[in-house]
């Protein structure tokens, strides 16, 4: 009986030794829709544990490029010296990021160069848009926000914001500042987008889930895995899931899934 016991727990051991991790990093946007991914990967692949840190875009690309994680994430693009190094990015979803005023506001339009210097200070008057003769409040997401990163690389390419801004902690009150502001401007998520707020078109170009697909709405962004050099058994196996049926689902919940349309 000793013996047979013995013989269990070693198995046991045996069995656990042989459970594998796969540890992610990278972007604080991504990260969230990766760990609802990987728990229901989990859930399927009883031997397999997802590790996901929450570190930035460009520290995931740092992360896979030292080795210290086997796949990172990214809400934005590769740049070409990241594409020189053998990494490669996989889109598992899109998300498009919303102006949006008061809807009384009378401004439907604006260029892209507009934006960015009314949420760098240099345009500070509806007037100088085609409004009324009102000061723009601006409205921004905390530092740590990852909306904030990618519409501040996308849009007015990192310079510093006006100082004078309000700065609110979520998506949700970004909205109900500028719903209960006539005079505000700010950004959220397409997803978050409701009645009580009007979003601008962009260059004459509405934000929807085709405009964003097709690359015409250009506030927007990918959100993507990156490996480097040749993927195979685990790695691959999860990056399908977040591609099949099950990870495209949970994208959909709060992003655009990359096989919409298709």
């Amino acid at each position: 009986m000793k013996k047979f016991l013995t013989m269990f727990l070693l198995a046991l051991v045996a069995f656990g030794s042989s459970a594998e991790t796969i540890t992610i990093a990278g972007s604080t946007s991504v990260a969230p829709l990766v760990e609802e991914i990987a728990t229901e990967y989990e859930a399927k692949n009883k031997n397999t544990k997802i590790v996901v840190n929450a570190t930035g875009s460009s520290a995931g690309v740092k992360a896979v490029l030292d080795g210290t994680a086997q796949i990172g994430m990214v809400s934005r693009e590769l740049t070409s010296e990241e594409k020189a190094k053998d990494i490669k990015a996989i889109s598992i979803a899109n998300d498009g990021i919303a102006v949006v005023v008061h809807p009384s506001n009378q401004v439907k339009d604006l260029t892209i160069e507009q934006v960015a210097q009314i949420f760098t200070g240099k345009i500070t008057n509806w007037r100088e848009v085609g409004g009324k003769d009102s000061k723009i409040i601006v409205v921004l997401r905390d530092a740590a926000s990852g909306t904030r990163g990618a519409f501040e690389e996308l849009v007015h390419k990192g310079k510093r914001a006006v100082e004078t801004a309000l700065v609110s902690p979520t998506t949700g009150t970004v909205r109900t500042t500028i719903a209960t502001t006539p005079s505000a401007i700010g950004y959220i998520s397409l997803g978050a987008l409701d009645k009580s707020v009007k979003a601008v078109t962009i260059n004459s170009v509405e934000a929807n889930e085709k405009t964003i697909l097709a690359g015409t709405y250009k506030i927007a962004r990918p959100l993507a895995l990156i490996t480097k050099g040749e993927i195979k058994g685990s790695l691959q196996q999860f990056i399908e899931f977040c591609l099949g049926d099950i990870g495209q689902e949970i994208a959909s919940m709060d992003f655009i899934p990359v096989n919409k349309g298709q």
